[in-house]
């Protein structure tokens, strides 16, 4: 895992955007910051062009899909999460879920079926430490508010999390859906793991234009 030293001389070249409609952007903004990453506040379909990763926040899930129908963001969120890094957290998690038990899908591009507030209410959130193995051999502290689990995930999605059995992060390509909100921990290692996903498709990308380029140029 890179440190933050060395994450803050490299992350100027990319930008990573929050969707910013509802629910707790400013907390994922001020840990990306904090790691040196610059970060863009997504409120407009067209912004999605100048970012090369994407956080869906954790708010809440009914008015997050009210709000991107609204301002017109469906076929533009569904089209970038084809090619681009994207960091879903609870509300986040049940927006681009394929199944949402007791609610309404909104862009279901994740292949899991979701369970809204399976670990109960408001009242009912807590933190747990997590074995996530992709973010070391150190417990995780994962804190869960009004969370989703994931019921069953598909044959394409890797399991990063569980608690009691429960599947609480996954990964499929590149899409990361959690239950828990990883910018309420003073623990960054789930936002530093996301920005190095990010800039490692961003260098297939740029390679690939590359290629294309020189492609053309040498049939010319």
């Amino acid at each position: 895992m890179n440190t933050n030293h060395e994450l803050r001389t490299t992350n100027h070249e990319i930008m990573i955007g929050i969707l910013a409609l509802q629910g707790a952007f400013a907390e994922h903004q001020k840990i990306l910051e904090v790691l040196g990453q610059r970060t863009l506040l997504v409120k407009k379909p067209s912004q999605l062009k100048v970012i090369e990763g994407l956080v869906f926040c954790g708010g809440e899930s009914t008015t997050i899909a009210l709000l991107l129908k609204k301002y017109d963001f469906l076929k533009p969120l569904e089209d970038f999460v084809k090619n681009h890094p994207v960091l879903a957290t609870c509300a986040g998690l049940i927006v681009l879920a394929k199944e949402v038990k007791g609610g309404k899908t909104c862009l279901p591009v994740l292949d899991v079926s979701v369970k809204r507030n399976a670990f109960g209410r408001q009242y009912d959130s807590f933190e747990e430490n997590l074995d996530i193995v992709l973010l070391g051999s150190k417990p995780y502290p994962a804190t869960f508010i009004r969370a989703p689990w994931i019921e069953k995930a598909g044959n394409d999605v890797d399991v990063l999390a569980r608690y009691q059995k429960n599947i609480v992060a996954v990964k499929q390509g590149n899409i990361i859906g959690t239950s828990f909100h990883p910018e309420l921990t003073k623990d960054t290692r789930f936002h530093q793991y996301f920005i190095s996903l990010v800039r490692v498709k961003d260098k297939e990308t740029k390679s690939n234009k590359s290629f294309n380029q020189q492609l053309i140029t040498n049939n010319q």
